[in-house]
């Protein structure tokens, strides 16, 4: 069960049909003429939805085609009123079962106007006999919600900012090459995280231009392609043993993934540029999808979140791993913790570096010194 200890992500405005047209016209053909709740920056998107209810139906589940036909105008502050679009005419069906299924008349991507006016008129209904009810709903997200989004995506980036310092701080003293796969990707993807997390968010708040929305987009496809090829990159090695191959081991994921994100960022433009120009067109928009609980948008995020955060603790080098690397490459400590056997038999001797040639002078010093004694 989920508990809604938020305010709701969506804010509805329910308008009858009936109440929209004028004398002597039909439900089944409208016109309807609506006008949106006052909007700002705040409401971050608009649907207008239809609701149709077939009354005294025994026919069932049953589909019905109609054409649907939708002007937008937009108003302005000083109460002067542009005009958007031409008619648009699209093809929706009608489909009912226990209930019909809500039909999407317009998606609006980022607000422009402070009010919308749409006229909306039906063909191709008129055939059905029984009488046919229609409510359409304005909906909105909550500008309640959004202010709290901006301080809970604001937090994230502090987060996030502070865990990827901590952990660059802590690889401060080793070289790269040192570095293990794991740490190299922390590396990278830690400040994904951070795009992820989108620090020009408020932006969407302060402009009305849909560029702020498409670059969310873009991040957010950005961080969850890296994040996958990270989980392939980590699995496989598992089971490669040896060097790990930029065209045999990389490239292949590499194209993978990428395609992947391409897919995903031309789909994501292609819908932008097309609500743009057709506020009715859908590509798939599903208003439930939005629908979502105040406590299931901080898990979307939050999880998202804590489990690289989770990593970077995880992946980061203990206190001791200093301290056993400097005594391990340095020349000097490595002698002094040689005993003297060690030294003379040459257990260690013959896998010594060529390079080191001050501790092989010595060596053959002292073994000269003893034989002469």
């Amino acid at each position: 069960m989920v508990v809604d200890i938020g305010p709701k992500v969506i804010a509805e405005q329910e308008h009858s049909g009936d109440q929209l047209l004028l004398k002597n016209l039909s439900v089944k053909t409208g016109p309807f003429n609506l006008v949106s709740p006052p909007l700002t920056t705040y409401n971050q998107q608009l649907w207008l939805t239809c609701m149709m209810q077939v009354e005294h139906s025994n026919m069932g589940d049953f589909q019905q085609p109609f054409e649907i036909n939708v002007e937008l105008k937009g108003v302005m502050q000083d109460a002067s009123v542009m005009h958007i679009n031409n008619v648009h005419q699209k093809s929706r069906t009608l489909h009912c079962g226990t209930k019909c299924d809500e039909i999407i008349v317009l998606h609006l991507g980022y607000l422009n106007y402070t009010q919308y006016q749409v006229m909306v008129s039906f063909s191709g209904l008129e055939n059905i006999t029984y009488e046919i009810k229609v409510k359409f709903v304005w909906k909105t997200y909550n500008p309640s919600f959004s202010q709290v989004e901006i301080w809970f995506r604001f937090v994230f980036v502090v987060l996030t900012f502070m865990v990827t310092c901590l952990f660059a701080h802590s690889l401060r003293k080793f070289s790269m090459r040192d570095w293990g796969i794991e740490q190299k990707w922390m590396s990278i993807l830690l400040p994904m995280l951070l795009l992820y997390n989108d620090p020009f968010f408020p932006l969407s708040f302060l402009v009305n231009s849909w560029f702020p929305g498409t670059l969310d987009t873009f991040f957010q496809a950005l961080f969850l392609c890296a994040l996958l090829l990270f989980w392939l990159c980590v699995y496989h090695g598992i089971r490669v043993q040896g060097e790990r191959k930029c065209l045999t081991f990389y490239l292949p994921k590499l194209i993978i993934v990428g395609l992947l994100w391409l897919s995903a960022v031309t789909l994501g433009i292609w819908q932008t540029v097309n609500e743009l120009q057709d506020p009715t067109y859908q590509y798939k928009v599903d208003i439930v999808n939005f629908q979502v609980h105040y406590s299931e948008f901080l898990s979307f995020y939050g999880l998202l979140n804590f489990y690289l955060y989770t990593l970077a603790f995880v992946y980061s080098p203990s206190k001791n791993a200093l301290y056993d690397s400097q005594l391990k490459d340095n020349p000097a400590f490595s002698m002094l913790n040689d005993s003297d056997d060690e030294v003379i038999y040459g257990s260690d001797y013959e896998d010594m570096p060529l390079q080191n040639g001050r501790a092989i002078k010595a060596t053959a010093k002292y073994q000269d010194e003893s034989d002469t004694d």
